[in-house]
């Protein structure tokens, strides 16, 4: 099952370095990792999805916590959170296809950044599972070239009452 874990670490040289050798050194596989900095220019905020089991998860989670920098790790729930990934689709369309193309494009909400003779480039920012449907709704007009930053996630507001 895929989890997605929040880590807060000081934005200083090497921390990516540290926690992704965490998970190579133990043989855990990363799915996706992305970095940014947050209203802190001190403080960056890494998300990281990982395929792995509740056990893996915890595991990974208190050996984060134990790497100097680390400020915050949170592995986030379902319901819990709200993750986006942005991609580039660079999609094969001439003056035949062209429209078709561009209709598929206003009905996914995506938008097209960049036209030439012989293709469109797209950017879309949704689910993964979204932007699965979106590239199989594009498989028709040939081989796309794609580019993907990785989801980023932000928890929702938990309310005193403890209900979202």
């Amino acid at each position: 099952m895929k989890r997605t874990i929040l880590v807060k670490v000081q934005n200083h040289s090497g921390m990516l370095s540290k926690v992704s050798g965490l998970f190579s050194r133990r043989a855990f596989n990363i799915h996706s990792l992305a970095v940014g900095v947050t209203e802190d220019p001190e403080i960056s905020c890494m998300t990281i999805v990982v395929d792995g089991d509740n056990d893996m998860v915890e595991q990974v989670e208190k050996q984060l916590a134990k790497l100097i920098g680390v400020l915050r790790v949170k592995t986030l729930e379902p319901g819990e959170f709200i993750s986006k990934e942005l991609v580039f689709i660079k999609v094969p369309a001439d003056a035949r296809t062209r429209s078709e193309i561009v209709d598929i494009v206003k009905i996914f909400g995506a938008r097209i950044v960049e036209v030439s003779q012989n293709s469109l480039i797209l950017e879309y920012a949704d689910t993964t599972e979204k932007i699965a449907e979106l590239e199989y709704m594009l498989s028709p007009y040939g081989h796309c070239e794609i580019v993907r930053t990785g989801a980023i996630a932000i928890e929702k507001d938990v309310r005193p009452n403890g209900t979202l």
